[in-house]
């Protein structure tokens, strides 16, 4: 009998193991697959702006279908050799940017996006976070979270990054970089994913973490803000830029930047 008492209390341990582990799992609370015939306006806004983000890159960024459309289960982000001529602004390259500000806002979670890159010189694509509410004050007192930056230049590298500490220009930056044993991140679609919980931030290439950070600060508040409020989610193809430099000659046009999904998880609250 106290056999079977012990072999009954190992199965309800066993039970009771499984049971928390999976309430602690991440689960899908956000996601586009791109499955439709145009992009879903209620998960995502076209940025129209000639500004370059202040990185003195090249494009304008404009909600043309040439440079922002789904085709083929496929979010691309697509630059041009050309002058949309925009908001009375001429430039010599036209691409897209957006968001999910308004849409999908998250506070903690892992953030999935499986996309192929560009390459050439001058190519910028990033997958990347801003704060939805600043509430710590402008960039990058608040913050900012880069899931993924690509250099098409090096095209078998990527960085992860995170912005923090001050305003610009006495802002601090954190950042670490993956590369692959062989071939480009042009050649074919990979995963990259940043899992965020309170005080700890991970990033992954294809299932493999490549960096963790535990230490940031904020002029503003304690640890481990600026990281502990609501941020959205940012999709864009730079030309040019302080990170990459200009195209030459070599860069063909027009570049793709392909994204197959887009998926956003969190744990259950406690």
């Amino acid at each position: 009998m106290r056999q079977w008492h012990l072999v009954l209390c190992l199965l309800l341990w066993i039970l009771a193991t499984s049971v928390k582990a999976d309430d602690e799992a991440w689960k899908l609370v956000w996601s586009d697959e791109f499955n439709g015939q145009q992009l879903d306006y209620s998960k995502w806004g076209i940025e129209v702006n000639a500004f370059g983000g202040g990185n003195n890159e090249l494009q304008l960024y404009t909600d043309r279908p040439k440079n922002v459309r789904v085709a083929n289960g496929h979010l691309v982000i697509e630059a041009h050799k050309d002058n949309p001529n925009i908001l009375g602004v001429g430039r010599g390259y036209s691409s897209g940017r957006l968001r999910t500000k308004h849409r999908g806002d998250w506070k903690y979670g892992r953030f999935e996006i499986r996309a192929k890159m560009p390459k050439g010189k001058g190519m910028w694509p990033a997958v990347w976070m801003l704060p939805t509410d600043e509430k710590y004050g402008t960039w990058a007192l608040s913050g900012e979270i880069d899931i993924m930056e690509f250099d098409g230049a090096k095209p078998n590298h990527v960085l992860g990054t995170l912005h923090f500490g001050d305003q610009w220009p006495n802002n601090r930056s954190s950042s670490g970089q993956f590369k692959l044993p062989q071939g480009t991140f042009a050649d074919d679609f990979h995963v990259f994913a940043l899992e965020w919980e309170k005080g700890v931030m991970r990033w992954f290439v294809d299932g493999k973490l490549y960096q963790t950070k535990t230490k940031w600060d904020s002029k503003s508040a304690p640890f481990p803000a600026p990281f502990d409020q609501r941020f959205h989610l940012l999709l864009n193809l730079s030309v040019g830029g302080n990170l990459v430099g200009a195209p030459d000659a070599s860069t063909e046009f027009p570049q793709r930047f392909e994204i197959d999904y887009v998926r956003v998880y969190q744990k259950p609250r406690k």
